[in-house]
């Protein structure tokens, strides 16, 4: 029996040194990736060796997470550990946490009272510069708000709608504040967010819109004015990405399509490109297919309508505003959209060069207080 149990660890041994070393060779010939399609997110590449950032402990950080990212068949052991962790019951992973019928949550942790105050200050600053502008406030609660009997037990969530009342609390009255949640409330038990992804869905963006109409004393168009497609019905989207679980059903996509078609013209003004569309239907065929609206984030769009009204209105935005905007292209002769994110230009040269009538700000409320862009109002305003 000794004898047996040495050669079972012997073969163990060697066979756990065969693995570690047939591991290595394949690391050593694997190409390095730059993006990773299953996580949609940049990967780290090689770091370049210096003696200061060697001595100073950035180099060695900086190489342990280019290991992690280039390892080899990285997906797989990822997808390996997150159904081992659901096996014991585990409902959380790289903060997102796994509800009732397959939805996926990201935690929020709520702002400090200083975060809070430098946002609200920041929109002050760039109201004073453009007196003449009508400003509407639009912050977007996610699922984890409005699904929380759907959250596992002892999930640690901010509370989202407190943080939003904080902020529209400090606003001045001449800044028109944008009540989205209770719209949303109202029509919780409808697909209004995806189960996959951080957006809410196309459904979801429409009863946002209405809550914008009514603030702006425009009339809505009623979903029977729109011809509803599903664009798509295997969608994976950021929160299945960033989490790691596996085994969950895809979501879809829908549009809402105007039943009578408007001449559009769309200029992504950076890279010079001009569509005649508000999707990028190619954008289906990749991992990211939300950017089939407004074909993802960019720092300028301008989108010219047909509507003889002859506003203008500029959107400062995060992508929950990208399945929005063309319900709002139905209003307007012209919309410019800013990405604060990417933009680098003078937002307030902006506004006195195209002379808008309206601004919205419109974010959920992750981004608002995660993203330090918002910041920027106050410095072009300076």
């Amino acid at each position: 029996m000794i004898g047996h149990d040495k050669q079972i660890r012997t073969m163990t041994a060697w066979m756990l040194l065969l693995f570690i070393g047939a591991m290595v060779v394949i690391n050593i010939l694997t190409t390095d990736k730059a993006f990773s399609e299953a996580e949609n997110r940049v990967l780290e590449g090689r770091p370049a060796f210096e003696l200061r950032s060697l001595i100073s402990g950035t180099f060695t950080t900086n190489y342990e997470r280019y290991v992690s990212d280039q390892f080899a068949f990285r997906g797989v052991w990822v997808g390996i550990k997150t159904d081992a962790d659901r096996l014991v019951g585990k409902k959380d992973s790289n903060g997102v946490y796994l509800g009732e019928d397959g939805y996926l949550f990201q935690q929020f942790t709520l702002p400090n009272a200083a975060e809070v105050e430098e946002r609200s200050a920041a929109i002050h600053s760039f109201h004073r510069a453009t007196q003449g502008l009508n400003k509407y406030v639009m912050l977007v609660p996610t699922s984890a708000a409005l699904l929380a009997d759907k959250l596992p037990a002892n999930a640690q969530i901010g509370d989202e709608r407190a943080a939003i009342n904080q902020v529209r609390e400090l606003l001045r009255s001449d800044i028109r504040f944008v009540e989205v949640y209770p719209a949303l409330h109202d029509r919780r038990e409808e697909s209004i967010y995806y189960k996959t992804d951080h957006h809410w869905t196309s459904t979801g963006a429409y009863y946002g819109y209405q809550a914008l109409c009514r603030r702006m004393g425009i009339v809505p168009n009623s979903e029977a004015e729109f011809d509803i497609r599903l664009a798509t019905d295997k969608f994976y989207g950021s929160l299945y990405s960033k989490s790691g679980f596996r085994h969950l059903q895809p979501d879809r996509i829908d549009l809402y399509l105007p039943r009578e078609e408007n001449q559009i013209k769309v200029e992504y003004v950076d890279e010079g490109r001009t569509t005649n569309s508000l999707y990028e239907l190619e954008q289906l065929n990749k991992k990211d297919k939300y950017a089939v609206f407004l074909n993802g984030n960019h720092p300028l769009i301008r989108i010219t309508t047909a509507n003889p009204n002859g506003k203008r209105l500029l959107v400062v935005k995060d992508s929950y505003a990208n399945s929005l905007i063309p319900f709002l292209a139905e209003h307007f002769a012209e919309i410019d959209v800013v990405d604060l994110r990417y933009y680098d230009e003078s937002l307030l040269k902006l506004v006195q060069d195209r002379q808008f009538q309206d601004m919205v700000i419109l974010y959920n409320v992750h981004t608002f207080f995660e993203d330090i862009s918002i910041l920027n109002l106050s410095e072009v305003a300076k």
